[in-house]
Protein backbone atom coordinates (compact mmCIF):
# COMPACT_ATOMS: atom_id res chain seq x y z
CA UNK A 1 0.00 0.00 0.00
CA UNK A 2 1.68 3.19 -0.76
CA UNK A 3 1.54 6.12 1.41
CA UNK A 4 2.02 9.46 0.41
CA UNK A 5 3.40 12.12 2.09
CA UNK A 6 2.48 15.66 3.02
CA UNK A 7 4.72 17.13 0.59
CA UNK A 8 3.64 15.49 -2.50
CA UNK A 9 -0.28 16.13 -1.33
CA UNK A 10 1.13 20.03 -1.19
CA UNK A 11 2.24 19.58 -4.40
CA UNK A 12 -0.93 17.99 -6.06
CA UNK A 13 -3.48 20.65 -4.38
CA UNK A 14 -0.92 23.63 -5.68
CA UNK A 15 -0.83 22.37 -9.02
CA UNK A 16 -5.05 21.99 -8.38
CA UNK A 17 -4.67 25.51 -6.59
CA UNK A 18 -7.11 24.48 -4.13
CA UNK A 19 -6.91 26.76 -1.14
CA UNK A 20 -6.89 23.35 1.47
CA UNK A 21 -3.97 22.91 3.40
CA UNK A 22 -2.83 18.50 3.01
CA UNK A 23 -4.02 17.80 6.15
CA UNK A 24 -7.30 19.37 5.78
CA UNK A 25 -8.11 17.34 3.19
CA UNK A 26 -7.08 14.61 3.95
CA UNK A 27 -9.16 14.94 7.22
CA UNK A 28 -12.09 15.33 4.76
CA UNK A 29 -11.40 12.29 3.52
CA UNK A 30 -11.03 10.46 6.32
CA UNK A 31 -14.13 11.92 7.89
CA UNK A 32 -15.82 10.83 4.90
CA UNK A 33 -14.59 7.64 5.50
CA UNK A 34 -15.25 6.95 8.54
CA UNK A 35 -18.89 7.43 8.51
CA UNK A 36 -19.46 5.09 5.56
CA UNK A 37 -19.11 6.92 2.47
CA UNK A 38 -17.60 5.11 -0.60
CA UNK A 39 -17.11 7.42 -4.08
CA UNK A 40 -14.39 8.49 -6.07
CA UNK A 41 -12.06 11.58 -6.04
CA UNK A 42 -14.28 13.94 -7.81
CA UNK A 43 -17.58 13.09 -6.26
CA UNK A 44 -15.45 14.10 -2.68
CA UNK A 45 -14.19 17.30 -3.93
CA UNK A 46 -17.70 18.23 -5.36
CA UNK A 47 -19.31 17.46 -1.77
CA UNK A 48 -16.00 19.57 0.07
CA UNK A 49 -17.18 22.54 -2.67
CA UNK A 50 -13.48 22.58 -3.15
CA UNK A 51 -13.16 24.41 -6.44
CA UNK A 52 -9.96 25.69 -8.18
CA UNK A 53 -8.55 29.27 -7.58
CA UNK A 54 -7.27 29.48 -11.34
CA UNK A 55 -8.86 31.61 -13.73
CA UNK A 56 -8.28 28.41 -16.95
CA UNK A 57 -8.56 25.20 -16.70
CA UNK A 58 -5.94 23.18 -14.16
CA UNK A 59 -4.09 19.86 -14.30
CA UNK A 60 -6.09 17.60 -11.48
CA UNK A 61 -4.94 14.31 -12.41
CA UNK A 62 -2.37 14.43 -9.62
CA UNK A 63 -4.72 15.23 -6.84
CA UNK A 64 -7.45 13.05 -8.14
CA UNK A 65 -5.12 9.90 -8.28
CA UNK A 66 -3.55 10.82 -4.33
CA UNK A 67 -7.31 11.39 -3.64
CA UNK A 68 -8.28 7.32 -5.06
CA UNK A 69 -5.07 6.22 -3.07
CA UNK A 70 -6.16 8.05 0.02
CA UNK A 71 -9.66 6.39 -0.20
CA UNK A 72 -8.10 2.84 -0.77
CA UNK A 73 -5.59 3.46 2.09
CA UNK A 74 -7.77 4.69 4.66
CA UNK A 75 -10.38 2.90 3.90
CA UNK A 76 -8.98 -0.76 4.29
CA UNK A 77 -7.41 0.70 7.39
CA UNK A 78 -10.93 1.29 9.34
CA UNK A 79 -12.32 -1.72 7.89
CA UNK A 80 -9.61 -3.53 9.17
CA UNK A 81 -9.41 -1.88 12.60
CA UNK A 82 -5.91 -0.50 12.16
CA UNK A 83 -5.18 2.84 12.99
CA UNK A 84 -5.65 6.05 10.51
CA UNK A 85 -2.20 8.04 9.83
CA UNK A 86 -2.70 11.59 10.24
CA UNK A 87 -1.56 13.18 7.06
CA UNK A 88 1.30 15.73 8.82
CA UNK A 89 3.99 17.60 7.37
CA UNK A 90 7.99 16.25 7.96
CA UNK A 91 8.45 19.52 9.83
CA UNK A 92 9.76 20.81 13.39
CA UNK A 93 6.95 19.62 15.86
CA UNK A 94 4.71 23.00 16.08
CA UNK A 95 4.28 22.38 12.01
CA UNK A 96 2.75 19.16 12.64
CA UNK A 97 0.84 20.35 15.64
CA UNK A 98 -0.67 22.87 13.28
CA UNK A 99 -1.13 20.29 11.01
CA UNK A 100 -2.80 17.80 12.99
CA UNK A 101 -5.07 21.05 14.38
CA UNK A 102 -6.01 21.21 10.29
CA UNK A 103 -6.61 17.61 9.96
CA UNK A 104 -9.22 17.69 13.15
CA UNK A 105 -10.86 20.29 11.16
CA UNK A 106 -11.04 18.64 8.04
CA UNK A 107 -12.51 15.45 9.71
CA UNK A 108 -15.29 16.78 11.69
CA UNK A 109 -15.90 18.87 8.28
CA UNK A 110 -15.96 15.62 6.12
CA UNK A 111 -17.93 13.66 9.01
CA UNK A 112 -20.50 16.44 8.87
CA UNK A 113 -21.39 16.46 5.49
CA UNK A 114 -22.19 12.75 5.17
CA UNK A 115 -25.40 13.68 8.14
CA UNK A 116 -23.91 11.30 10.21
CA UNK A 117 -24.47 13.66 12.78
CA UNK A 118 -27.56 14.74 12.33
CA UNK A 119 -28.93 11.53 14.31
CA UNK A 120 -29.95 12.63 17.95
CA UNK A 121 -29.26 8.72 18.34
CA UNK A 122 -26.04 9.48 19.01
CA UNK A 123 -25.27 8.68 23.11
CA UNK A 124 -23.41 10.97 25.24
CA UNK A 125 -20.00 9.28 24.97
CA UNK A 126 -20.09 9.63 20.96
CA UNK A 127 -20.88 13.52 21.68
CA UNK A 128 -18.07 14.01 24.49
CA UNK A 129 -15.88 11.85 21.89
CA UNK A 130 -17.14 14.96 19.21
CA UNK A 131 -16.71 17.44 21.66
CA UNK A 132 -12.84 17.01 22.48
CA UNK A 133 -12.55 16.33 18.39
CA UNK A 134 -13.63 20.22 18.27
CA UNK A 135 -11.68 20.96 20.86
CA UNK A 136 -8.88 20.34 19.11
CA UNK A 137 -10.44 21.75 15.66
CA UNK A 138 -10.90 24.74 17.34
CA UNK A 139 -7.43 25.32 19.33
CA UNK A 140 -3.95 26.23 18.70
CA UNK A 141 -1.41 23.57 20.03
CA UNK A 142 1.16 25.47 21.61
CA UNK A 143 3.93 22.91 21.71
CA UNK A 144 7.54 23.47 22.57
CA UNK A 145 10.14 21.19 20.68
CA UNK A 146 10.83 18.73 24.09
CA UNK A 147 6.97 18.24 23.83
CA UNK A 148 6.88 15.88 21.19
CA UNK A 149 5.53 13.20 23.60
CA UNK A 150 2.58 15.32 24.30
CA UNK A 151 1.41 15.78 20.45
CA UNK A 152 2.04 11.63 20.50
CA UNK A 153 -0.54 11.66 22.86
CA UNK A 154 -2.88 13.46 21.05
CA UNK A 155 -2.52 11.71 17.97
CA UNK A 156 -3.14 8.51 19.64
CA UNK A 157 -6.61 9.99 21.41
CA UNK A 158 -7.42 11.06 17.05
CA UNK A 159 -6.43 7.64 15.91
CA UNK A 160 -8.58 5.67 18.60
CA UNK A 161 -11.46 8.51 18.16
CA UNK A 162 -11.35 7.73 14.53
CA UNK A 163 -11.81 3.97 15.07
CA UNK A 164 -14.35 4.75 17.72
CA UNK A 165 -16.45 6.61 15.69
CA UNK A 166 -15.88 4.47 12.39
CA UNK A 167 -17.42 1.36 14.28
CA UNK A 168 -20.53 3.84 15.65
CA UNK A 169 -20.97 5.76 11.99
CA UNK A 170 -20.34 3.24 9.02
CA UNK A 171 -22.75 0.62 8.24
CA UNK A 172 -21.65 -2.72 8.12
CA UNK A 173 -20.07 -3.90 5.05
CA UNK A 174 -19.30 0.24 3.73
CA UNK A 175 -16.01 2.33 4.13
Amino acid sequence: MTSDTYSEWNAALAQARLGVAPAELHGSVTGFLCAGWAGHAHELLASLALESEADEPVDSDALHALLERAVANIGARLRTGKPVELLLPGAPLAARADAAVDWCRGFLGGLGLTGVLEDGANGPAIRELLRDFGHIAASHLAVDEDDEAALDEVLAFIREGVAHLHATFAPTGRA
